[in-house]
């Protein structure tokens, strides 16, 4: 949240160094006061002009009243479209949907933004703002991951697009937290399988992890999986393998521990066989 906070007090200070001002009209609206049905304040425009309206809208931010900033912010988007306010305005409705939790009309806004601004000055925060956005949608494993394969989108855009932005390194923590969000949805699969004997399923999500997500930290456990599934196979060479690998990146884990236990209780030991594509992919490990 530090970054975010970060990205707003810039914003604001190039907005207050701005000297000019655009000014509003106002509208008229006949006959409504007759009308005991219609509540005529929520029917009139902020008609300020809009350096007004967005001061309005950061002291709404700064007393907590995130509804008002954002309306505040939308009336300017609304009423000076085009303008460098208009611009200003839309990062920081952006940032206020955001903090109101409204995760998909902060990316919608923020997409919005950066089709029509792709390399201004706020870019690399709108496109950190996205990235947040789909990293709170994130749920637990046993739910649908799709907002973290977003938020790895979402996130690479910041590291690749924008290098020297001040949003790198949380932008690369929130991709290693949703690629382990992604391996730990296919653990929880190829476990499923695992009980359920599946064993050539449960490999093919085992071998997902360890090939795809090497740096997550279900890697261990990805090994002993992989160990427990070819023993229970009979593809005893196999079951070496990933113990071997295992025991080497990790010697002291508990899952290397009770692969080397499976092992011997069949009369076999931890043995690296160079061909098999898990000696191939734990060279590619975070401990190889």
């Amino acid at each position: 949240m530090s970054n975010a906070i970060s990205g707003m007090t810039k914003t604001t200070l190039r907005a207050v160094m701005l000297t000019f001002a655009l000014s509003g009209t106002g509208l008229v609206l006949a006959g409504c006061q007759s009308d005991k049905d219609i509540d005529i304040t929520k029917l009139v425009p902020e008609t300020d002009p809009p350096d007004v309206l967005y001061n309005q809208g950061l002291a709404n931010i700064k007393a907590g009243k995130m509804p008002e900033a954002g309306r505040k912010f939308d009336a300017i988007d609304r009423q000076y479209p085009f303008t460098d306010w208009s611009r200003k305005a839309l990062v920081m409705g952006t940032f206020v949907k955001y903090r109101m939790g409204r995760a998909e009309d902060a990316i919608a806004s923020g997409n919005r933004y950066l089709a029509q601004y792709p390399r201004s000055e706020d870019s690399a925060y709108v496109q950190y703002l996205i990235g947040l956005s789909y990293s709170r949608q994130i749920t637990a494993v046993t739910q649908d991951q799709t907002p973290a394969r977003r938020t790895i989108e979402a996130m690479e855009k910041v590291v690749t697009n924008f290098p020297d932005s001040e949003y790198v390194d949380d932008a690369q923590t929130k991709i290693r937290f949703a690629r382990d969000q992604l391996a730990g949805k296919e653990m929880q699969v190829g476990r499923y399988y695992l009980e359920r004997k599946e064993y050539l399923a449960a490999i093919s999500r085992f071998r997902t992890v360890v090939e795809q997500y090497n740096n997550t930290n279900q890697v261990e456990e990805a090994l002993a999986r992989l160990t427990e599934a070819y023993f229970a196979m009979g593809l005893t060479e196999e079951a070496q393998t990933a113990a071997a690998v295992l025991g080497r990146n990790y010697p002291d884990s508990q899952w290397y521990a009770d692969s080397y236990k499976l092992l011997r209780s069949g009369g076999h030991e931890p043995r690296e066989n160079p061909g098999s594509w898990i000696a191939r992919a734990g060279k590619r490990l975070v401990g190889a």
